[in-house]
């Protein structure tokens, strides 16, 4: 049996025309001799009556009363709409389809629930329903615990079921269907030259996603590598070959991979070197330290500024914040220890007037703090440094 996991996102199932095209997408694998396991996300987006967070704002979205395994039990109900209309769609092109649930499908959690962490997968249930010759469609975004509780995996979560579930089932390999042509080298909202990456390396897009761009979940990413499955991010609405995610043999000759951001980011510099401890009894996240004799150096969220600042008062220690920030990420396999890259980078940012606060880099990403006024400027800079567009 040649198994392939087909996971569509929320737009790829929004309307019947949409679900039309979703059906053609899988029988067409079915016609080519697999045998596909669909994996789909809750129908549309915000604002759409059956999205997530339109659910969600039935119990006043994330300020809500009610505890969180009542708020999983809801959001759940977003993918099981979607996988039962899903089912009907087949039925009227003649084929049969059995829906099953997360649990039903045997992904099992731990009780943490909004964010739950995957304990095991026992995906028997899967692979009957599909010697039965019926098309099993998997609520993504879900699992269930031991005690039978829904829980969800996390915004995103149905790239990780898909990877979940081709892990399991030795998959050939998982298609993500979205609603843009396969990952891009930047945002094309910000980046209009942005070009289509054909091949890339299951760690540069990790860090893609982990650093912002929102191409898929980096967890789907963690659980296709264990096992070298093949990725492939595609688009539901074209037949364009997409994106192939992988580990490269031969690597490409590209140096670079994407240019990617994050914002709302606050530098805080300070001499008192007992901020590090509190900040972590407050389980405030820190980023890009440098210390010095005199001072030390590091990043946080803008969300948690002001609590940071509260504890340098405190502490009556010597500081200054600068609110405001971006963290620019120049992303490719070849970025380390090479000096001219950082040279580039630092130039292409200076001749374009863009500051630099602080720089980092890593095996597979070059990070620039800058002022976030200058995000949109410098990503399309560095594009144009890194990856001759036009």
């Amino acid at each position: 049996m040649r198994i392939i996991v087909q996971k569509f996102g929320g737009t790829s199932v929004a309307s019947g025309e949409r679900r039309n095209l979703v059906a053609d997408k899988v029988i067409c694998a079915i016609e080519q001799g697999y045998s596909p396991v669909v994996v789909v996300s809750a129908m549309g987006r915000k604002g759409d009556p059956y999205a997530t967070d339109s659910l969600l704002s039935l119990i006043n979205g994330k300020d809500c009363s009610v505890d969180k395994r009542e708020a999983d039990l809801l959001m759940s109900c977003g993918e099981i709409i979607s996988a039962v209309v899903m089912a009907e769609a087949f039925a009227e092109r003649g084929y049969k389809a059995r829906v099953l649930t997360g649990g039903n499908a045997g992904i099992i959690t731990d009780d943490n629930f909004g964010n739950a962490n995957v304990v095991s997968v026992e995906a028997e249930k899967v692979l009957k329903v599909l010697e039965q010759g019926l098309i099993p469609i998997v609520t993504g975004f879900q699992g269930m615990t031991e005690e039978g509780d829904f829980t969800t995996l996390g915004r995103g979560g149905s790239d990780v079921t898909g990877a979940l579930l081709g892990k399991a089932l030795n998959a050939e390999y998982v298609e993500i269907y979205t609603d843009v042509d396969g990952i891009m080298t930047a945002d094309p909202n910000i980046v209009p030259n942005a070009k289509i990456i054909d091949r890339i390396d299951y760690r540069e897009v990790f860090e893609l996603a982990y650093q912002g761009a929102k191409v898929i979940h980096p967890r789907a990413v963690e659980y296709a590598l264990e096992d070298n499955i093949p990725l492939i991010v595609k688009n539901t609405f074209s037949d364009a070959p997409g994106t192939v995610i992988t580990n490269l043999v031969e690597y490409k000759d590209d140096l670079f991979t994407g240019v990617t951001s994050m914002t709302n980011k606050a530098m805080v510099i300070v001499k008192d070197e007992n901020i590090f401890k509190l900040m972590a009894e407050r389980k405030i996240s820190t980023d890009i330290i440098s210390e010095s004799q005199d001072q030390k150096v590091f990043i946080v969220d803008s969300d948690a500024a002001a609590e940071v600042e509260d504890i340098l008062k405190q502490l009556c220690a010597e500081y200054r914040i600068i609110n405001n920030c971006s963290k620019v990420f120049l992303i490719g396999n070849k970025t380390s220890g090479i000096q001219e890259v950082m040279s580039k980078l630092i130039r292409t940012l200076e001749v374009n007037n863009v500051n630099v606060l602080q720089i980092a880099n890593s095996n597979t990403a070059i990070c620039c703090l800058i002022e976030e006024a200058d995000n949109k400027k410098a990503l399309n800079e560095l594009h144009k440094a890194f990856f001759n567009a036009s």
